[in-house]
């Protein structure tokens, strides 16, 4: 077996619902504090968990949940639609909000769907598929303007929210897979778990994926099942393979495989690739990747090839690129493109420019835009995605672009040291948003061209009290990267002020 190195891109979270310990709700990360007993006396609204009342819903909040009040208390909803009538029931009561979930609806708003997942309300990924898309596109336009009234960024009433870019067709568009797997009795489930539990829900068919993701997910269960391999047990912290990922190219329509097992060996692999390469000709590449343990973390540390391709091959603007089992690619092609696009003509960039590529991951976006700049130089944290980078600007015979492995506290002085200074910047961080000393060194290298593509609105507006003492914003596109989910992303374009 081939080892495959270690190639962990960015740290942005699981995006597939089944990672057990599911991101807490928007609501339970904005009201922090002591925990009371649960019950509502302690600040004069008297009530209590498992209390039923009625609900009018007044709006959305940024994980997508129904907002209403019950004597002026906040209450969180999931699935509930503003305008909505819903008779409720108590979950949880805290100092400061309620939470609770829809009992019956009495009146319905003229934007609720039927999802096309049957468990759509039942586990994540699938936040708003009872929302029409008009209204999902609304919304995430709406995401941005509440991060921003919350923060409160220099000149913020100001700036143009653009209009959502959706889909043609907001389904089939996640090109990866990650799907648990465990026996059930006597049946082999592979799916998700249900919202705030452990309990897996098989999952025949998910309408965000891509076609070609399910069959793979689907067959290979079919065939673990038939030739009895075994399957990881949480309770007994025995057994071997525990998650199925398929990733699919959008160019190709090749299909990589990974087992994340639980045992270093892996009993029965052998027939069980015969079996594979036989029903499943479009599988390019088998892995395993070793994780031990009870672990809410998907992937392991060490990867190993068990057969076929290193790679399989993504172009993206036309420039192409080798993705590893583990190396970060948006999950959405389409969108991706449209998000790339908008950053170039965001960015006006001339032969003339420097652009500095941070947050750069294998170089999809500083290979992409490299063909307009003077110079790219990428910087990156991770040493094996540094060689990626550099290796797929090799193989694109793209000449002007470097990538280092550095900080930015690190490279931005040596850069400047050596006679180069940038100006224009391109960042993409992770849901964190832009670390400090990167945002420090903005402020104080101030490139002329900036562009700041964000995957969560809360850290972007956070970011902006710093940034906007320097940059005038000058448009937040908004992108849906994520159909049917509460996801938001957008490119956003800055200027220095003069």
């Amino acid at each position: 077996m081939q080892k495959v190195k270690h190639d962990n891109r960015k740290k942005r979270p699981y995006q597939n619902g089944h990672n057990r310990n599911q991101q807490k709700p928007a609501y339970k990360q904005s009201f922090k504090g002591n925990r009371r007993p649960n019950h509502g006396a302690q600040d004069g609204v008297n009530v209590r968990v498992g209390q039923n009342f009625p609900l009018t819903i007044k709006r959305l909040g940024i994980n997508g949940e129904g907002i209403g009040y019950f004597k002026r208390k906040i209450v969180f909803v999931p699935g509930a639609l503003p305008d909505e009538v819903a008779v409720v029931k108590v979950t949880e009561v805290e100092p400061k909000y309620i939470a609770a979930k829809v009992l019956k609806i009495r009146e319905k708003s003229p934007q609720r769907v039927k999802p096309l997942d049957e468990y759509a309300d039942t586990v994540g990924g699938f936040e708003l598929e009872h929302m029409t898309y008009p209204a999902q596109l609304a919304f995430k336009k709406d995401v941005i303007a509440q991060a921003l009234e919350k923060f409160q960024p220099r000149g913020w009433t100001h700036y143009e929210l653009r209009d959502t870019i959706g889909m043609d067709n907001p389904y089939d568009y996640r090109n990866k897979a990650q799907f648990p797997v465990r026996k059930i009795g006597d049946k082999l489930s592979v799916g998700m778990y249900k919202r705030g539990s452990h309990e897996l829900v098989d999952l025949p068919v998910v309408h965000t994926q891509d076609p070609a993701t399910m069959k793979v997910i689907r067959k290979v269960a079919e065939l673990l099942d038939k030739l009895s391999v075994s399957i990881y047990n949480e309770d007994k912290n025995r057994g071997t393979v525990k998650t199925i990922i398929a990733r699919v190219s959008h160019t190709t329509g090749d299909v990589q495989l990974t087992f994340v097992t639980h045992t270093d060996g892996f009993p029965g692999d052998t027939a069980l690739i015969a079996a594979i390469n036989q029903a499943l000709p479009e599988v390019v590449g088998i892995f395993q990747n070793y994780n031990p343990g009870r672990t809410s973390l998907v992937w392991g540390e060490e990867t190993l090839k068990l057969w076929g391709r290193d790679t399989i091959e993504e172009t993206i603007l036309g420039k192409a690129f080798q993705l590893s089992p583990r190396a970060f690619m948006q999950l959405n092609h389409t969108q991706m493109t449209v998000a790339y696009e908008d950053a170039l003509t965001a960015l006006n960039l001339t032969h003339a420019d420097k652009l500095v590529d941070a947050y750069a991951g294998v170089g999809t976006i500083g290979l992409t835009l490299a063909d307009k700049a003077g110079e790219v130089r990428g910087m990156e944290i991770v040493p094996e995605a540094v060689d990626d980078a550099n290796d797929n600007a090799a193989r694109n015979n793209i000449t002007n672009a470097h990538y280092e492995v550095g900080t930015a506290e690190a490279l931005f002085p040596k850069w400047q040291a050596q006679g180069w200074v940038a100006d224009a910047l391109i960042v993409d961080p992770p849901r964190t948003g832009l670390d400090t000393a990167l945002r420090r060194e903005i402020l104080r290298t101030k490139p002329e061209k900036f562009v700041y593509i964000s995957c969560n609105a809360s850290t972007l507006a956070r970011d902006l009290v710093d940034l906007a003492q320097v940059y005038q914003v000058e448009y937040i596109q908004s992108i849906d990267m994520f159909p049917q989910t509460a996801r938001w992303e957008g490119v956003v374009k800055l200027t220095k002020r003069g």
